[in-house]
């Protein structure tokens, strides 16, 4: 099967798989290439699949599944990779310490944008007969 895992921006994991394991709103799954085609709508879950004869990981934050004959799309807003759990943990924490300071900036740049709003609406009212 080929493995695809699309965020907005990229395409995180295109990979020949032979198993692939993830957690949807009914619970886990494993699909293997003889499966039926279905649709899944995907939970916060560790994506896991083999490549290569290693098992790979993926972090996703939800998404939707679509197998489709030999095809696996998966879409997702953010997915981390890693090739061990240990590993895969790291680099989630550094990721949401990125997003935290990223989501910070974004909320301080509204406030200004919302607080230059309100005083154009004063003086607009003070300048007005």
């Amino acid at each position: 099967m080929r493995l695809r895992v699309y965020l907005p921006h990229s395409i995180v994991v295109d990979a020949l798989t032979d198993k692939i394991s993830a957690e949807a709103e009914y619970g886990l799954f494993t699909i293997l290439p003889r499966h039926i085609d279905f649709t899944a709508p995907l939970e916060p879950c560790i994506l896991s699949y083999f490549e290569d004869g290693a098992e790979r990981f993926l972090a996703i934050d939800g998404g939707v599944l679509v197998k489709q004959g030999d095809n696996v799309n998966v879409s997702t807003l953010h997915g981390v990779e890693g090739d061990d759990l240990e590993h895969l943990e790291r680099r989630i924490l550094a990721a949401f310490r990125e997003l935290d300071d990223h989501e910070r900036a974004t909320r301080a740049a509204v406030s200004r944008m919302e607080v230059d709003i309100v005083q154009r609406v004063f003086e607009f009212r003070e300048e007005a007969p």
